[in-house]
């Protein structure tokens, strides 16, 4: 049923008369196009760059001993498996630069929030060497574990006004992957 009714629509829209290219046509001369000539081979393309080392991990930021631990999602954001995309998707906000009170306060707040999922942070500024930054521990009693309580350490670090000009930051994740990124004064400075 549905072939005769679309043979019907396909006669309507042709007609009586048929393209003019003569398909269609038995009695029509067909003209056929050679096809295009292919372009010419492009010059050989410059050999890639290599690729860039990976980054040098500071390995005294592991602790000692420290073991994967188990990665079963929790929805409390206390894995490595919950907090990697979050931190991956935010990297631009794990730290900020903010002068205020005659000096540079370097804030870690982004990265606490996220300490559940995380072993280890380690952080450097300027030329210095990478160094550990403790966090606090984990509330897992609370229900919100990532909390930063009134009797935890302040999440910044204070340096001379002005003196911040790179930071480097590492972290190890509780399942003892890690990442290393490196941010300019202009790209996190606030007001």
């Amino acid at each position: 049923m549905f072939d005769f009714v679309f043979a019907v629509i396909a006669i309507s829209l042709g007609g009586p008369s048929a393209p003019s290219d003569g398909v269609g046509r038995p009695d029509a001369p067909m003209t056929v196009q050679a096809p295009a000539r292919p372009a010419a081979p492009a010059s050989p393309a410059a050999p890639p760059a290599p690729a860039a080392p990976p980054p040098a991990f500071y390995m005294d930021a592991v602790p000692p001993g420290l073991i994967a631990e188990d990665q079963t999602p929790t929805g409390r954001f206390t894995t490595a498996a919950e907090v990697r995309p979050i931190l991956n998707a935010t990297r631009g906000n794990w730290i900020a630069v903010r002068e205020y009170d005659g000096r540079d306060f370097l804030y870690v707040t982004h990265l606490w929030n996220w300490r559940c999922g995380l072993a280890a942070m380690a952080i450097a500024v300027n030329d210095a060497p990478m160094r550990n930054l403790p966090m606090p521990p984990c509330h897992d009693s609370l229900p919100t574990p990532n909390a930063i309580l009134e009797g935890d350490p302040q999440p910044y670090l204070t340096f001379d006004l002005g003196s911040v000009e790179r930071v480097r930051v590492q972290l190890v994740y509780d399942d003892l992957g890690m990442a290393l990124e490196g941010f300019l004064r202009s790209e996190v400075l606030i007001p």
